[in-house]
């Protein structure tokens, strides 16, 4: 049976909370989203409407996805982790079960796989490393060598340091303030281990100046990167191109593409790390 447009494309459903619970600093939300769950693939996003009655009002939010199940007792189910930041995030980590949500997704441009199995290093920062853990699941079946490099402020700032540890061949854990692990961030961490276990792909997920890092670290190394930016709130479309970033073609052209429909998985080599948020005065239709 062959797979349709309509079969792979993101789509919009009313789906419900069925629980969100407390992981160290975070949320851990899971919500029945029928037809999301069958169409994701590791790296993708979801973008909700949040706040009840006022989401007419509220910017979406757009959360990666941790995990996705398409079928089980409630249908599919789509899973997601998230810091409280503000009103909104605030009225989804405390809507109780059976709460509508307006979902649609997956959106966004996913991890590419390797064809071949090859050593892989996934490094995530707090609770945006999420989405690395189905990406390891799908490296493993290829029959890769999977290690995870996660680290977060403190102890409770870390996301998934006991899950890699029964998933991976390794795990190094980090913390700024040493409460557990080495002291430091991962892309402190990141050239030893590259070296150590003889990386041939880096895949990272987090904020800017932790992708950036990485990028150079797989760089000198000699590995080729993945690097999964933050998609801020707003349409998550493309329409409202709140999310642009300046990135280099095949062609060596520099263009401003949107995060959410051109990534949000760029090749960290390619990323202008350091121009992001201006438009570079080289790159296509700058004035």
């Amino acid at each position: 049976m062959s797979t349709t447009a309509a079969e792979t494309g993101p789509v919009q459903v009313t789906g419900e909370v069925l629980s969100v619970k407390k992981a160290g600093a975070y949320q851990h939300l899971t919500m029945v989203a029928p037809g999301v769950a069958e169409r994701f693939r590791p790296g993708t996003f979801v973008t909700l409407a949040v706040g009840g009655p006022l989401s007419a009002t509220t910017l979406r939010r757009s959360l990666p996805v941790h995990r996705a199940r398409p079928t089980g007792a409630y249908g599919g189910t789509v899973e997601c982790v998230f810091a409280v930041e503000d009103a909104a995030t605030a009225w989804l980590a405390a809507a109780p079960a059976g709460t509508p949500l307006d979902v649609v997704g997956p959106l966004g441009r996913p991890y590419a796989l390797p064809k071949e199995p090859v050593t892989c290093v996934l490094v995530g920062d707090g609770c945006a490393g999420a989405p690395l853990f189905p990406l390891a699941e799908r490296l493993r079946e290829r029959s890769c060598v999977v290690h995870m490099l996660l680290g977060g402020a403190t102890e409770t700032a870390l996301f998934g340091a006991l899950e890699a540890r029964r998933a991976t061949r390794g795990v190094v854990v980090t913390t700024a303030d040493g409460s557990v692990g080495l002291r430091g961030g991962v892309v402190d961490a990141l050239p030893d281990l590259l070296t150590r276990v003889q990386a041939d792909v880096v895949y990272a997920a987090g904020p800017p100046a932790v992708l950036h890092g990485v990028a150079r670290a797989a760089e000198a190394h000699g590995a080729w990167s993945q690097t999964a930016v933050d998609v801020p709130d707003g349409c998550g479309t493309g329409l409202c191109l709140g999310c642009v970033l300046p990135v280099v073609g095949e062609d060596g052209v520099t263009r401003m593409v949107r995060a959410c429909a051109e990534g949000p998985v760029f090749r960290g080599d390619r990323v202008r790390w350091d121009d992001l948020g201006t438009v570079p005065s080289d790159a296509r239709g700058a004035s």
